[in-house]
């Protein structure tokens, strides 16, 4: 049975082409929001989330702050594009498994998610 991985990123194009890298090991689940993240993880059996730090509205370390208040604990990759030092150890230090700057490379996401799906 294929994992399930739940991709949350206010940017369709970034969405599209991370469900293009994963779709063919991972079952994927995309969510343009931390609200429709926290929407998802009520309804889907999910084993690692890739979280963009930086979304309008609700940001990435708060939809993880939430998330832990409803005692979901599944790994957590932030993706960030600024690369701001700040929110990397913020989101290292709510618990995330990992971190990963924008643009990656499909061969870099996918070791780090195997690396984080290891932990669960």
């Amino acid at each position: 049975m294929q994992k399930c991985i739940l991709v949350v990123d206010d940017d369709e194009m970034n969405l599209k082409r991370t469900k293009r890298i994963l779709e063919k090991e991972y079952n994927v689940i995309l969510a343009k929001s931390g609200e429709e993240a926290l929407g998802k993880l009520n309804d889907e059996t999910v084993d690692l989330i890739l979280l963009d730090i930086a979304m309008p509205e609700m940001d990435g370390l708060e939809t993880f702050k939430r998330m832990k208040g409803l005692s979901i604990d599944i790994p957590v990759i932030f993706l960030t594009a600024s690369g701001d030092e700040d929110d990397v150890l913020s989101a290292i230090m709510l618990g995330a498994v990992n971190y990963l700057k924008k643009p990656f490379t499909p061969q870099e996401l996918l070791k780090r998610i195997a690396v984080g799906i290891e932990k669960k």
